[in-house]
């Protein structure tokens, strides 16, 4: 359904999400609750973000202070206490670190293999903080299956019977801490009944499945992947009941902040530029080659890759066309932490170790925003053929940096980048409709072909650098979701 932006009227709102830059990050997701936080407080509502306060940030120079020794939730049986963090983001947004070292101590935001539990606590916790602040938020924005009980905990709640909840969608495959295409038939969480309280039935309930039930208003992160997840094929098995609540589903394409994502002020890259003095770009180029062992070569064409490295990004064709690009002349650079698949991570590695000149991946957990904006400020273009993508920022991200996008016709990537046309004049990116090798070798080639000519390739580059995604049209868009959803709630 499309969003009309009306009334200006102040809110509260309150983020819950598992991961938030620049605290933790293992993707997009984090980016896009940071600058959403920013934008919406700048336009004058009170905002809060409530997340986890993992092992690893405790490393992190936060300035933060503990505001609470002791709270305590009950699962099951079993009580579990927490403490509470605070830090401020912006100045004016006050951000809460759910602190229990038992479930959160690890240096792993995912993958211990109790998650449900972990994220069924963070729910609960999450809810308590807001009880004993005495703050009952105007709106609870959910953040993807993490804080997707959050919905079902307060539909019955005196509380919060104000308190609308917008569940976001920002990858529908994930839906709970199992694989939803593993979990035995006879174990499916039809949504439906009370939430279990033990530990080993919390770990088959599908968080995103109940945040699709219980909330006010849902949407995901594209106009495009809004229609798409309607459709067996993008739907990951909820179709039906998002078709059921087609009304109430929306796209809200993302934003970038323009802020932390900008070459002209990037303290990590070598050179700082914008689209007047294209020339540093290069300089970058130089810098990574000599870095890391490349050939040193401003003139050979640079491909950058910057996800995880998981089938849905596109790794699998990269992986079977691998062969096929060494043999051109060019280099190619992925970024990524440790979260992908390890057998993809053992290939790249040993392509790396078979042409050191031409050819680097490199991994770091947490993930290394450094290198990626290294990566952004060198490449020539940037790998993004992901077999399926609700919005993606990076190729956004690529685009200010001077970074021309190689992408899959769909989700979101159909929504921000164009085919190029050199006779038109017309496009953005390299675009291919099929998901298939041949048809992605052949975007490459014809982005390879352009960079042959200086004066066109420059121009391309320079035109993507001045496009704008800002986060201010998608902040309003989401403060209008917001008065739907209170409206919704109230009629309830």
């Amino acid at each position: 359904m499309n969003i009309k932006i009306k009334s200006s009227k102040k809110i509260t709102i309150a983020h819950i999400s598992s991961q938030m830059a620049p605290f933790s990050k293992t993707g997009g997701m984090a980016d896009v609750v940071n600058a959403l936080l920013r934008k919406q407080s700048q336009f004058g509502n009170k905002v809060i973000a409530i997340t986890p306060g993992y092992g690893f940030i405790r490393n992190q120079n936060l300035g933060w202070k503990t505001i609470v020794k002791s709270l305590s939730v009950k699962i099951g049986e079993e009580e579990y206490s927490f403490a509470v963090k605070e830090s401020m983001l912006f100045n004016n947004v006050k951000v809460y670190f759910i602190c229990n070292y038992k479930l959160f101590g690890s240096h792993k935001i995912y993958g211990t293999g109790f998650d449900g539990l972990r994220f069924y606590f963070f729910n609960l916790a999450a809810l308590q903080l807001m009880r004993h602040l005495n703050f009952a938020p105007d709106i609870m924005h959910c953040h993807c299956w993490h804080a997707g009980l959050t919905p079902n905990f307060i539909k019955k709640s005196k509380f919060f019977a104000n308190s609308a909840a917008v569940f976001t969608i920002h990858n529908l495959i994930f839906q709970g801490p199992k694989n939803w295409w593993e979990v035995p038939p006879e174990k499916i969480d039809s949504g439906k009944k009370s939430l279990p309280g033990s530990k080993e039935k919390i770990e088959y309930i599908n968080f995103t499945k109940r945040g699709i039930l219980y909330a006010d208003a849902i949407n995901t992160v594209s106009e495009r992947h809004a229609k798409e997840i309607l459709t067996a094929k993008f739907g990951q098995g909820l179709e039906k009941i998002l078709q059921k609540r087609k009304e109430d589903v929306y796209g809200i394409i993302n934003g970038i902040d323009y802020k932390v994502h900008n070459p002209l002020i990037d303290k990590h890259i070598y050179h700082k530029y914008d689209w007047d003095s294209l020339r540093n770009k290069k300089k970058n180029k130089l810098k990574l080659q000599k870095e890391f062992g490349l050939t040193k070569d401003e003139n050979i064409p640079m491909l950058g890759f910057s996800n995880r490295l998981s089938e849905e990004k596109g790794v699998l064709l990269l992986q079977k066309t691998i062969h096929i690009l060494l043999k051109l002349n060019l280099q190619i650079v992925i970024i990524s932490d440790n979260y992908g698949n390890k057998e993809y991570v053992k290939f790249f590695k040993k392509i790396a170790r078979q042409h050191p000149d031409k050819f680097l991946i490199y991994i770091k957990k947490p993930f290394p925003e450094d290198m990626e904006s290294k990566m952004f400020a060198a490449s020539d273009m940037f790998l993004m053929p992901s077999s399926f993508e609700p919005c993606g920022i990076s190729q956004m991200k690529s685009l200010r940096y001077g970074s021309i996008p190689i992408v899959h016709k769909t989700g979101g990537l159909s929504d921000t980048i164009i085919d190029f046309n050199p006779r038109k004049n017309r496009g953005n990116g390299f675009v291919f409709s099929s998901y298939n090798k041949e048809e992605f070798l052949m975007a490459i080639a014809r982005a390879l072909e352009n960079y042959k000519y200086p004066k066109i390739w420059e121009y391309l580059t320079w035109r993507g650098m001045k496009e704008s995604f800002s986060w201010k049209l998608p902040a309003k868009k989401y403060l209008a979701l917001y008065k739907i959803a209170i409206k919704k709630r109230l009629l309830k």
